[in-house]
């Protein structure tokens, strides 16, 4: 039985869609990131399941409990927000403390808690110190200790990392996901940052004008995505549109492809290739789906190189490559330079058209 069941969401603001009939399941102990454009619904679900904002319709349980029309004081969750939200007149410790103030509990008991959770999150010892004198990291920390003082059955975050430089923000999630396998709760994070979603997501659920574009593990919705929106939203994409010549081959402008995929012959199908699956070819052999195409323009990434390149079979829009910084060391690619490349049939996937 899922721990978080949502069931047919639907929220307007006035002419504005924001949920529409949006529907998940999360299960105990799961961490599951929303992820899509501004606009598209996650942090108003976000909102919705800790009854800051109500839906117009549709039902919320949690831990087997219809939790659809209660207050947020009758929910059983901690949130963090992306502006941290600490008190700034109180001390570390004091705002550490204030969801237990309203529980009955000593003092000591209190003090005991506010010191393990300051110890959790790597900041022993900062409770007499005010917001004002802490790094955006370090107050972030300081407000998940708060979110997780009350031993909350669930964890919400709301874009927790976006104030933070870059470094720390990697620094951070990679503490944060720490954090939630040792303590084992249960964690929806709204975030807009693909890499975040990533690297710190059980499942990542892709959204769009309110729905649900894909629900999946982080390597899935990668190299599976269910559409081209999908695809073209999680990392980089080449999108090509080709008519099946046969079961196996396409023609997309002057080039036919070979794929691994059964498709229906005169039928046309949109894929999707990662710029990582484009190999460079050295040498003349015969190769499956090889063309040649022209270096455009070239940008160094650090460990990678990412080329937009035009082949020179007509008709076919241009295509990004990635090439490893190493594979390309003593022999960097210039603009204008003429490249043998090659699509693995393998990773020329068909896909739905998105609405």
């Amino acid at each position: 039985m899922s721990h978080l069941q949502i069931q047919h969401l639907h929220k307007r603001f006035g002419a504005f869609t924001a949920l529409d009939d949006l529907s998940l399941s999360v299960a105990r102990g799961e961490f599951v990131v929303l992820l899509g454009p501004s606009g598209c619904g996650k942090t108003t679900l976000l909102r919705t399941i800790a009854g800051l904002e109500h839906q117009d319709s549709g039902q919320i349980v949690h831990a087997g409990r219809d939790i659809s029309r209660l207050s947020p004081a009758e929910r059983d969750y901690g949130i963090v927000f992306q502006s941290y939200a600490l008190f700034p007149n109180l001390d570390v410790g004091q705002n550490v403390a204030y969801g237990l103030n309203r529980r009955r509990a000593g003092r000591e008991a209190h003090r005991q808690r506010v010191d393990e959770m300051l110890a959790l999150v790597g900041l022993p010892g900062t409770e007499d110190k005010y917001p004002s004198q802490l790094s955006g990291g370090q107050q972030q920390r300081i407000a998940l200790a708060r979110a997780l003082a009350t031993r909350p059955d669930l964890l919400l975050l709301d874009e927790p990392l976006s104030a933070l430089d870059a470094i720390e923000r990697v620094r951070l999630r990679s503490e944060i996901r720490k954090l939630q396998q040792t303590l084992g709760v249960t964690t929806i994070m709204v975030t807009h940052d693909q890499e975040e979603a990533l690297s710190m997501a059980d499942r990542v659920v892709v959204m769009r004008s309110g729905r649900i574009q894909q629900v999946g593990t982080p390597q899935g919705v990668y190299h599976a995505p269910s559409n081209d929106f999908v695809a073209d939203f999680i990392g980089r994409s080449n999108l090509i549109d080709a008519q099946a010549s046969d079961e196996h081959h396409v023609r997309h402008g002057g080039l036919t492809l070979h794929t691994h995929a059964g498709l229906v012959p005169g039928r046309r199908y949109r894929f999707n290739v990662r710029p990582e699956d484009i190999s460079l070819l050295d040498g003349w052999a015969p190769v499956a789906n090889s063309f040649h195409a022209h270096a455009d323009k070239c940008e160094f990434l650090g460990a990678f190189w990412l080329v937009t390149l035009t082949p020179v079979a007509g008709g076919m829009p241009p295509i990004v490559a990635q090439f490893s910084s190493n594979y390309l060391a003593g022999r960097p690619i210039q603009p204008g330079a003429l490249l043998r490349l090659a699509i693995p049939a393998g990773k020329l996937l068909p896909m739905q058209v998105s609405a």
